[in-house]
C-alpha cells in the first residue's frame, strides 16, 4: 500500500514537471514563433530547471497530500505559492550565472502565467475527477468517530452529505445514551476505548475524529495515551470551551473548526526550508567525501568478505519503511534483523569497524538517505524494527518519534544518549530528548545540533 502511494506521488510529480516543460514550449511558439530548442540555450535551461525545481519543491508545499475536506481555493493558493517559489529560484539562478540580459522578461512572465494556468487547470480536472470517483464509492478513507453527541452527529452528517470528499465512517465509539442515534447498521460499534487502537490497526483506518467536549478531559487524556502508537491523522473537533483553551493549530475542515493533535512543528514553509537545506548539504557532503568513502570501502573489503554497505529496514516518516545505509562494521555472518546490539569487545566487529563505530564514520552513508528523502540531517535516530515493536508498548509516545523524518544526528545524540540501549531507562531517556526536539523544533535548534555534532561529534561512552 505504501509502495503504491509512493509510485502514485512519483507519477504526479513527473506530470507536473512535464506541464512546466510543456508551458515553456507553448510560450516559445506563441511568443517567438520558434520551438524551444531553436532559441538561445538559456531558455531551454530555465525551462528544465523549472521542471526540476517543481519536481523537488512541490511536495514541500503539500501539493500531493490529501485535500479532502479542504477548500479548493486554498489548494489554488498553494499551487501559486509553490510555482512562485520555483520562479524566484530560477530568476536568482540566471542572475548568479550572469545571463539575465539574454533572457526575455516578457517570455519569463508568459511562461510563469502559462505554467500557473496549466497547473491549476490540471488540478481542477483531477480534483473534480476524484470527487466523482468518491461519490461512486471509490478512493475512500476509513474513519473512526469517537463521540456521537451533537458534534459527532454533525460530522457524520457532513461526511455523508459531502460524499465527494470520500470519508467513510467505519466505526463509532460512544456512550450507550448516544448509541441509539446511530441508524446505519453497517457501521461497527466499538464498545470500549481500549478497542479503538485495535480496530484502527486491524482495519487500516486512515483518520480518527474526536468529537468529545473539553468537559470529558479525562477521556481525552486516556485516548491520548491509548492512541500514542496510532500512525494516522487524529483530528479533534472541540466545543466552544475547547477552542478557547487550546493553543494548537486549528483549521476549517468540512466546514467545522478542528484541531490537529499530532502534527509536528516541522511542517509547512519552515519544513520546506529544512528539506531543501537537508538535500543541498547532503549533496555537498557526498561530493566532498567521495575519495574518503573509496578508501573506507577498500578497508572494509580487506577486513572481511562481504558488501561495503550494511542495509537494514527502518521506520521513517509516519511509519513508512525504508532501507538505511551504513558502512559495514561486522562480519557478514552476524548481520541480520535481530534485537541483539553490539556490546563492548564484541567479536563480530572488525578492526576497521571498531574505528568507524567509535568515530561515527559508519553513519556517513546516511547522507544518501537524506538525498533520497528518507531521512533528515537532524531528527530522532531510527531504531531497528524489533526495538520499535518492543518499546512501543513499554514507553508512552514512543511511536510519535515517527511523525517526523529520522535523522543522522539529533538532540539525544549530542547530549550523550548514543549507543547501546540495553535497559528501559536508557531508551526512555533517549525518547524524552527526542520528544523535546519534536515539540520545540526550530531551524535554529537544527543549526545548534549540527554545530555541536561537527565540533565534537557524537558523545557517549556506551558506543561499541
Amino acid at each position: 500500500m505504501v509502495k503504491h502511494s509512493s509510485q502514485q506521488e512519483l507519477c504526479k510529480r513527473l506530470l507536473d514537471a512535464s506541464i512546466v516543460v510543456f508551458a515553456g514550449h507553448v510560450v516559445s511558439l506563441a511568443y517567438f514563433g520558434l520551438s524551444l530548442e531553436k532559441l538561445s540555450s538559456i531558455y531551454l535551461l530555465v525551462t528544465y530547471l523549472g521542471a526540476a525545481l517543481a519536481f523537488q519543491l512541490f511536495p514541500k508545499f503539500q501539493l500531493y497530500t490529501s485535500w479532502r475536506g479542504r477548500s479548493l481555493y486554498v489548494l489554488f493558493g498553494q499551487i501559486l505559492l509553490a510555482w512562485s517559489a520555483v520562479l524566484v529560484i530560477a530568476v536568482l539562478f540566471i542572475y548568479v550565472i550572469h545571463v539575465a540580459s539574454v533572457l526575455s522578461r516578457l517570455w519569463l512572465a508568459y511562461w510563469f502565467s502559462a505554467g500557473a494556468i496549466l497547473l491549476t487547470v490540471h488540478r481542477m480536472v483531477v480534483y473534480n475527477a476524484l470527487r466523482w470517483m468518491r461519490r461512486k464509492g471509490m478512493n475512500g478513507k476509513r474513519v473512526v468517530l469517537v463521540g456521537y453527541g451533537p458534534a459527532g452527529r454533525e460530522m457524520h452528517q457532513r461526511a455523508l452529505q459531502q460524499d465527494w470528499f470520500g470519508y467513510d465512517i467505519a466505526a463509532i465509539h460512544c456512550s450507550l445514551e448516544e448509541r441509539h442515534h446511530i441508524q446505519d447498521a453497517s457501521i461497527a460499534r466499538i464498545d470500549d476505548v481500549e478497542g479503538i487502537a485495535k480496530f484502527v490497526a486491524e482495519h487500516q483506518v486512515h483518520e480518527i475524529w474526536l468529537t468529545l467536549p473539553l468537559s470529558e478531559y479525562d477521556k481525552l487524556q486516556q485516548l491520548q495515551y491509548l492512541l500514542r502508537n496510532a500512525l494516522c491523522d487524529i483530528r479533534w473537533m472541540p466545543d466552544a470551551l475547547g477552542i478557547s483553551f487550546t493553543s494548537r493549530r486549528s483549521m476549517n475542515f468540512l466546514g467545522m473548526l478542528t484541531v490537529d493533535l499530532n502534527r509536528p512543528e516541522s511542517h509547512g514553509l519552515r519544513g520546506l526550508i529544512k528539506d531543501i537545506s537537508d538535500k543541498v548539504i547532503a549533496f555537498l557532503v557526498l561530493v566532498a567525501l567521495a575519495l574518503p568513502f573509496l578508501v573506507i570501502a577498500a578497508c572494509i573489503k580487506k577486513s572481511s568478505p562481504g558488501p561495503v554497505f550494511f542495509k537494514q529496514t527502518r521506520h521513517g516518516l509516519n511509519g513508512k519503511k525504508f532501507l538505511i545505509y551504513k558502512f559495514r562494521t561486522m562480519k557478514l555472518h552476524a548481520e541480520h534483523n535481530a534485537l541483539t546490539q553490539a556490546t563492548q569487545n564484541d567479536p563480530r566487529v572488525t578492526w576497521i569497524g571498531n574505528f568507524l563505530r567509535r568515530t561515527s564514520i559508519d553513519e556517513l552513508p546516511q547522507f544518501i538517505n537524506v538525498l533520497k528523502g528518507d531521512m533528515s540531517i537532524v531528527g530522532p535516530r531510527p531504531h531497528a524494527l524489533a526495538h520499535n515493536d518492543f518499546y512501543k508498548n513499554e514507553l508512552d509516545v514512543y511511536m510519535l518519534r515517527h511523525r517526523v523524518k529520522p535523522g543522522i544526528t539529533g538532540w539525544a545524540q549530542i547530549n550523550g544518549l548514543r549507543g547501546e540501549t540495553d535497559t528501559l531507562d536508557k531508551m526512555a531517556k533517549r525518547v524524552q530528548f527526542d520528544m523535546h526536539y519534536i515539540t520545540n523544533w526550530s531551524l535554529l535548534l537544527d543549526l545548534k545540533i549540527i554545530f555541536w555534532t561537527a565540533l565534537k561529534g557524537w558523545t557517549g561512552k556506551n558506543v561499541y
